[in-house]
Order: C-alpha cells, then structure tokens, then sequence
C-alpha cells in the first residue's frame, strides 16, 4: 500500500473517486454535499493499493484544530488497516502544520475505530447527511 498527499489533479480524482464510491454509492450522501466549498483550502490524503484507489481522507485547519474529514475506505479494503493509515498519515500532518489538536465528525458506527486511535467524544449523537455522527477531539 502507498498513501499520498494529494499533489495532481489526478491524485485528486482518485480520492474524489473513493469518497463517491464510499458516501455517495454507498451511504447515499447526496453529491452536492459531499463535494463542498472547503475542497480547495483542504490538504487531501488518498491511499493506493497496487496502483488503484483504496482510501481517502482530507485535512483542514479549523479553529486552531486539525480537522480531520472525508475518511473513508473501499469496502474491499475494510479492516486491513487502510483507515489507521490515513489517520497516522493525516495526524502527522497536522504536527507538520503546528497544530496540537485535532477534531472530527465520525459516523457512530466507526466510533470505537477513532477511540482506538486516542480520540475522545465530546459531544451527543447528531445528524449530518443523513447519518449519526458525534464529534470525537484528541490532543497530540
């Protein structure tokens, strides 16, 4: 497996790819949510397993915190570690930018993933696209 940050424009098309396939083909997110106004300001991490894309994720700066967003893995891939990959990945990121905290809004089924990882949660279960998040922070 080889993760990268995203430096071409089809490096982007690939972590576009898996988000549609994750969330739009797969949970239903509808596209015009899912692609968003922060795409260009965001620091895209994208992870390829034998050429093809695998995995996706993307970082911005938000608040004085690392915000970690659009993590998602091809179900194909789930469980061999590529999630962990993007958070190490994305975290070490952060660290590079100066930031000592990092947030995110993780779906409740993959809750237990991100306290595995050190984070917390910090607040009650809500909506967004149409699935229960929380949010979930962790000091670096």
């Amino acid at each position: 497996m080889e993760i990268k940050v995203v430096a071409t424009k089809d490096e982007r098309e690939d972590a576009y790819y898996v988000r549609m396939k994750v969330f739009v083909e797969e949970q239903k997110v509808d596209v015009e949510e899912e692609i968003d106004q922060y795409e260009e300001e965001a620091t895209h991490i994208v992870v390829y397993d034998e050429g093809k894309p695998v995995g996706a994720g993307r970082l911005r700066v938000v608040d004085g915190y690392g915000k970690m967003e659009r993590i998602c893995v091809m179900p194909s891939h789930r469980k061999a570690g590529v999630g962990k990959l993007i958070m190490s990945k994305m975290e070490s990121l952060a660290v590079d930018k100066g930031l000592s905290k990092l947030k995110l809004h993780g779906q409740t089924h993959a809750e237990g993933f991100y306290e595995k990882l050190g984070y917390v949660t910090v607040s009650g279960e809500f909506m967004d696209a149409g699935i229960p998040h929380v949010e979930m922070v962790k000091k670096l």
